[in-house]
């Protein structure tokens, strides 16, 4: 049961990924340029002091954890971060293999 929820979780982070890449494609279309949209960015979109309420914390017990990782990944394109964690839930959930030549009871 926690498998299959986890591979929803997954799935959606895919279907979100996909959204995202429709979305900065059209707005290459448009404007001639392309700019990706950044994870940071669609965060503080959505919770500002969310965002801030979290570095605050991070920068707290491990200030080089922010430099050195969080601030890396707020940098990258929504689409790259939704879909690698996307795939990841998906690989680490997936069913496992019948056994061959045993039989389960």
């Amino acid at each position: 049961m926690i498998r299959g929820f986890f591979r929803l979780v997954g799935l959606l982070l895919l279907a979100g990924s996909f959204i995202f890449v429709v979305y900065d494609g059209a707005r290459w279309v448009a404007d001639q340029s392309l700019q990706f949209t950044r994870f940071g960015q669609l965060w503080n979109d959505v919770h500002q002091a969310s965002q801030a309420a979290f570095k605050a914390s991070v920068e707290a017990k491990a200030p080089f954890l922010w430099d050195w990782i969080v601030k890396v990944l707020l940098d990258q394109p929504v689409f790259a971060v939704l879909g690698i964690l996307g795939i990841l839930l998906m690989l680490l959930f997936r069913p496992r293999r019948p056994l061959i030549g045993y039989s389960r009871d």
